[in-house]
């Protein structure tokens, strides 16, 4: 496995296994017929706010995911590998990863927030460009 797939697998896991924040706080909150287990729960601003953000932040990476995976994808089946496209991955999952904590937890208040979610953008876009770049001819 390349180390492109490698980093692409755990922000999947990651991507997977972001859900969990929000269930857990869904069950641990009471709202009107929680009891009823087929209810969905009520209007997110109901929610508490972290639970409101584990949500989003759930979102957010999926957003930037599914682009990422695509270009990785891409370069993996045009064997374009270079040392940049070696560490995008990389940085893509660890800048997932604190942006999710910085969101679920509220410590990543503006400016950091927005910065990591850029930063996820910039990362896919050189990415690309890597691909562009090193792609053998037609």
């Amino acid at each position: 496995m390349t180390n492109e797939l490698f980093w692409l697998l755990l922000t999947a896991v990651l991507a997977a296994s972001l859900w969990m924040p929000y269930i857990v706080g869904v069950n641990i909150t009471n709202f009107e017929g929680k009891d009823d287990i087929f209810i969905r729960p009520p209007d997110q601003k109901q929610m508490e706010p972290w639970v409101q953000r584990s949500y989003r932040a759930h979102l957010n990476l999926l957003e930037q995911f599914l682009p990422f995976a695509t270009i990785v994808i891409i370069a993996h089946l045009l064997e374009v590998s270079t040392p940049i496209t070696v560490w995008c991955p990389f940085l893509f999952f660890w800048l997932r990863a604190a942006h999710a904590l910085g969101m679920i937890s509220g410590l990543a208040r503006l400016p950091v927030r927005p910065l990591l979610y850029v930063a996820g953008w910039l990362v896919t876009i050189v990415m690309a460009w890597q691909i562009l770049a090193h792609a053998p001819p037609r």
